[in-house]
């Protein structure tokens, strides 16, 4: 994680080409299989891919520990430009959609109660994907030393190390997801 004064840049290069990791980041199915930190599942996982529209996504924790429940999160998509970039909206929801208090989730009060999130999606080399995860700084101070405290880059890490898994499988490859459009 690269923080500035303005932003937290969070950034992974993928032995994967574009297509591929963007199809994993836009398909419900592929992203079931990695999204969420280590040892979490992601039992649903909703997705309206179009300006405007929304996204749903569950993850739960292990089983036996603090985790084993239930986390959601939802946004909207401000922007989609097809393989380059996608800027949308990002909050705590209960089951519906519905925004929550992030302290509902062990959350700092002071933590944004909405975010924006800028990914994008670059060639690197023959078959390399550079994604990149941008959170623009919060109005408050206080919103953002939270917001840097919170666990997201251990967190978004950990869902990387799942997403370098899911690319390097036999069975996703870009033929195969390709053809799911």
């Amino acid at each position: 994680m690269k923080e500035s004064d303005q932003k937290i840049i969070i950034t992974r290069i993928f032995d994967a080409p574009r297509d591929l990791v963007w199809k994993a980041w836009t398909d419900p199915d592929l992203i079931k299989e990695w999204w969420g930190p280590k040892d979490f599942t992601a039992p649903s996982i909703q997705i309206d891919f179009r300006k405007g529209g929304k996204y749903l996504y569950c993850m739960h924790g292990p089983k036996g520990t603090e985790f084993d429940k239930d986390f959601w999160s939802a946004g909207f998509f401000k922007e989609i430009v097809p393989m380059k970039k996608i800027v949308s909206t990002d909050f705590f929801a209960d089951e519906h959609g519905n925004k929550v208090d992030p302290t509902s989730y062990g959350m700092k009060p002071e933590h944004p109660k909405e975010l924006t999130v800028i990914i994008t999606f670059e060639d690197v080399l023959t078959d390399q994907t550079k994604l990149t995860l941008e959170y623009p700084r919060p109005k408050s101070d206080a919103a953002f030393e939270a917001m840097k405290n919170s666990g997201m880059e251990m967190g978004w890490n950990q869902s990387f190390d799942k997403l370098e898994k899911t690319l390097s499988t036999s069975e996703t490859t870009c033929e195969t997801v390709c053809e799911r459009k």
